[in-house]
């Protein structure tokens, strides 16, 4: 079962993600609303639990650049959200823990997501962070075999469907629980998570969302401790 709250800017929303059972936070690094400068990420990082899984997001940088914040901030994972070639993909492969490589759904690349040699693969709308919702029948182009996230549009009353129509590994979402850009708002925070993590409950091994990421840290769920 896969959570990932993205558009992280606050400790204080990174912490609430956690405690309501989110497996990963995301860092923008791209130009964008939700954009945060390493040395801040960096700092937030260090108050996550280790098991956390911090994920960078990256849109066409150099791949030397990508590992060298990647390895600065202390992040377990990097997600290509660009045109990146699949030589990139597979070079951070060797170099990071994790790396999830995001396609626009439709987007032609899609059917080769394999050659990427990537952990996941994450398919969002065309424009992200819009809120839109993208055609969900298109998650069938990813190869088989590929653990796929699902994101674009998310939110508390549609992650459900999008799981069971999607048999998604993951679901992403940034926009879908914020008050403003950048910033989350605490009940549609827990309402979205709660609903995805029921869903993915439902879906179960056959999404093959029980897998863990191999050479990641195992993930986590802090109500376990509670």
């Amino acid at each position: 079962m896969f959570v990932k709250i993205c558009g992280i800017t606050s400790e204080e929303d990174a912490l609430l993600a956690v405690a309501l059972g989110a497996h990963a936070v995301g860092f923008v690094f791209a130009p964008s609303p939700r954009q945060i400068a390493p040395q801040i990420a960096a700092d937030i990082v260090k108050r996550l639990p280790p098991e956390v899984i911090s994920v960078g997001v990256f849109r066409d940088w150099a791949p030397q650049r990508v590992s060298d914040v990647a390895h600065a901030v202390g992040l377990h994972a990097v997600q290509l959200h660009g045109h990146e070639p699949a030589e990139a993909a597979q070079w951070l492969k060797t170099r990071v823990p994790m790396v999830i490589q995001a396609f626009a759904a439709g987007d032609g690349r899609v059917r080769k997501a394999a050659d990427y040699g990537v952990d996941a693969v994450l398919l969002d709308a065309p424009s992200p962070g819009s809120a839109q919702v993208f055609d969900w029948s298109l998650a069938s182009e990813v190869p088989p075999g590929q653990r796929v996230i699902i994101a674009g549009g998310l939110d508390a009353s549609n992650v459900e469907q999008a799981v069971a129509q999607t048999r998604c590994w993951g679901v992403d979402v940034s926009s879908g629980v914020e008050r403003t850009p950048g910033y989350k708002d605490p009940i549609k925070l827990r309402e979205f998570i709660q609903a995805a993590l029921a869903a993915l409950a439902r879906v179960g091994d056959d999404a093959g969302a029980a897998d863990d990421f191999e050479g990641a840290t195992d993930l986590y769920d802090w109500q376990d401790d509670q």
